[in-house]
């Protein structure tokens, strides 16, 4: 071992559904093998011969690995007495955008960064996010559930030009599909914390407008983190609020939807139909009503994973911080502890 080398420790997990991933596909498509972390070495050689890699499997050898590891590459871990853990750890590197299965963050050590991997599914998130849109648009939740009992009506729909979408969460996923609706001659909406103008969009508000642009809402598609401020953000009134007849969306975090309430409203016709691929269990219980929705398509968490690269682009991530810290420079895709993304 050498000791003037960063030491990073990659922690994989198993397929349970306990934690991430749930299932064995899912298992095959986040595993860091020593393989994909040689790949990345072939990449970026020069950071590659001033580290040396421990890759591991759920908490394994994590106690003892951890006692020399500097940097952690993971999707979850023990975070009780991890400054005693790992003396010598400097960040953690979560090998997804959201982290509100670490918080609240009181945990983490001073001097420990924690970073994501905010980016990685722009490109495949904003593309399911639009076809999900054109989906609702077409009617096809409501086509689908004809076919399986042989009806042929005949739903006829229009173009999509200057329909409104409303999204909620304006980061790297809903950026991207907002902008994808947005070629599509959409009027677009996003909502985030900050308000701040995004190059694309028609306008961005804050969640204090959101009340007054729901009604003119023909679809509503949420890509948010959860957090304090975003759970259950599309609420019983909310959803009240929204114009009858929208096309409902959601692939940020289940939490910061009424699902009940979204049921109620697909049986009673207000809303058209929904397409959920985020949900609070996963994978989805056998007797969840959800399955036999009407209107509704269920999808197994898959919207924003590109199942081909998610683990390259998770390291290129890594490595650019790799050499970020190695050139005493500030880290990229910092996670504020206090907001929770």
């Amino acid at each position: 071992m050498c000791s003037d080398k960063l030491r990073v420790h990659v922690k994989n997990n198993h397929a349970s559904p306990e934690t991430f991933p749930s299932t064995k596909e899912g298992e095959a498509v986040f595993t860091i093998t020593q393989a994909r972390f040689q790949a990345a070495c072939d990449k970026y050689p020069d950071i590659a011969g001033q580290i040396e890699v421990f890759i591991d499997w759920d908490l394994d050898r994590f106690s003892e690995s951890m006692q020399s590891a500097d940097v952690l590459v993971t999707w979850d871990l023990p975070t009780h007495d991890l400054a005693r853990v790992a003396p010598n750890l400097q960040w953690i590197h979560i090998i997804g955008a959201g982290v509100e299965h670490l918080c609240p963050m009181n945990w983490l050590p001073d001097g420990v960064t924690v970073v994501n991997n905010r980016g990685t599914h722009a490109a495949k998130g904003g593309e399911f996010g639009l076809m999900a849109v054109l989906m609702l648009h077409s009617r096809l939740p409501t086509i689908i559930n004809n076919q399986n009992i042989a009806a042929w009506s005949s739903l006829f729909s229009g173009s999509i030009v200057d329909k409104t979408v409303v999204v909620i969460g304006i980061g790297h996923i809903g950026a991207s599909i907002a902008r994808r609706c947005k070629m599509l001659e959409m009027n677009v909406i996003g909502i985030s914390r900050h308000g701040r103008p995004v190059s694309g969009i028609d306008s961005v508000l804050t969640s204090k407008d959101l009340d007054s642009v729901l009604p003119v809402a023909d679809f509503v598609v949420l890509a948010a983190p959860l957090t304090v401020e975003t759970r259950n953000l599309f609420d019983r009134r909310r959803q009240a609020l929204t114009k009858p007849g929208a096309g409902i969306v959601n692939i940020g975090r289940a939490a910061t939807m009424d699902y009940r309430a979204l049921v109620e409203n697909l049986q009673s016709g207000h809303f058209s139909g929904a397409i959920l691929d985020v949900f609070d269990e996963e994978p989805l219980p056998e007797g969840s009503s959800l399955w036999h929705t009407p209107n509704l398509i269920v999808t197994p968490h898959i919207s924003a994973d590109d199942g081909n690269t998610y683990v390259e682009m998770t390291l290129d991530l890594v490595f650019a911080n790799l050499e970020r810290h190695l050139d005493g420079k500030p880290l990229n895709n910092v996670v504020d502890p206090v907001l929770g993304y």
